[in-house]
């Protein structure tokens, strides 16, 4: 137990989610600052699990839910501002459609692929999120991060995070905190039609209006997922409540009755058929949080 205003026991996760699937968080906060932030982490026992949670958009969370503290970013950590310089900063809990659809009308470019992303500014930075050619690692100028366990804070580039593709040296005891984005003036007219633009892509390409979480898996180098697992000819295959979806391979849309569990039998069994048809190992780019498959440790 963790005595603190903005810290809660039992808390269901699955509301906070995409997915609408999973169990409860034995502990959660939402710390309105970072001030807030570091007096729970002062309060929380050591060698407690800590998993930070951003808009849900590429977890599985388990049935059993979270044995550990569950941190969501509150009020200060969703803040977006253009400085003088251009230069955007937002803090690790803020919507990256609110930071690209902001950049745009205040006339700074390069951060649109954002608006296609349904995460967290956080989440781009720990797995550098992109789209549309583009990632958070190119744009990105620098990210503070608070070490959750010595309760400091550092100011580090692309570089120093090793940002690659969809991964960053970023570890389970790191908070991103808030990050500063570099931008290019132009035209509100154009980045506001550029930002139209990709909406419209996404909702012609992508399955809408369901239960997922976006690709599933990334991309192998020189080859693209959602093609590999057409070609396997799993595209609008249904497992249980669960199926790929007919837009987009990469996608796993769910049931109102699926479970964390259905979801990830079912990545499973993708890999495996893949796997076993053209020697790929498909890597997850979703999490998969807490205990799955027999006590198997997913996170």
């Amino acid at each position: 137990m963790i005595d603190h205003p903005s810290v809660r026991d039992n808390v269901p996760l699955a509301p906070l989610t995409t997915y609408k699937v999973g169990g409860a968080a034995r502990v959660f906060a939402e710390p309105g600052d970072l001030a807030e932030l570091r007096e729970i982490l002062s309060l929380t026992p050591p060698d407690t699990h800590i998993v930070v949670l951003g808009r849900g958009s590429n977890v599985v969370i388990s049935e059993k839910g979270i044995d550990g503290l569950v941190i969501k970013l509150g009020r200060s950590f969703q803040a977006v501002s253009v400085g003088d310089d251009g230069d955007v900063t937002a803090g690790g809990g803020a919507a990256l459609p609110k930071v690209a659809r902001l950049a745009a009308a205040k006339g700074r470019g390069g951060l649109g692929f954002f608006v296609g992303i349904p995460g967290s500014v956080g989440g781009a930075v720990r797995m550098n999120a992109g789209g549309h050619g583009s990632d958070t690692a190119t744009v990105m100028a620098t990210a503070t991060i608070l070490d959750s366990t010595t309760r400091r804070m550092t100011r580090s580039t692309p570089r120093d995070l090793a940002m690659g593709y969809r991964s960053s040296n970023l570890t389970d005891t790191d908070i991103v905190v808030q990050a500063t984005f570099v931008t290019t003036e132009r035209d509100v007219d154009a980045l506001e039609d550029e930002i139209r633009e990709i909406t419209r892509w996404r909702k012609e390409n992508q399955p809408g209006g369901t239960l997922n979480a976006g690709s599933v898996f990334k991309n192998p180098d020189g080859d693209f997922a959602g093609a590999i697992i057409e070609r396997v000819g799993l595209k609008g295959e249904r497992f249980g409540p669960v199926a790929v979806s007919p837009v987009h391979a990469n996608f796993l849309v769910a049931g109102d009755d699926a479970t964390a569990d259905d979801i990830f039998s079912f990545v499973e069994h993708i890999r495996a058929i893949v796997r076993d048809r053209t020697g790929i190992d498909l890597e997850p780019e979703i999490k998969f949080l807490g205990e799955f498959a027999g006590d198997r440790e997913a996170s």
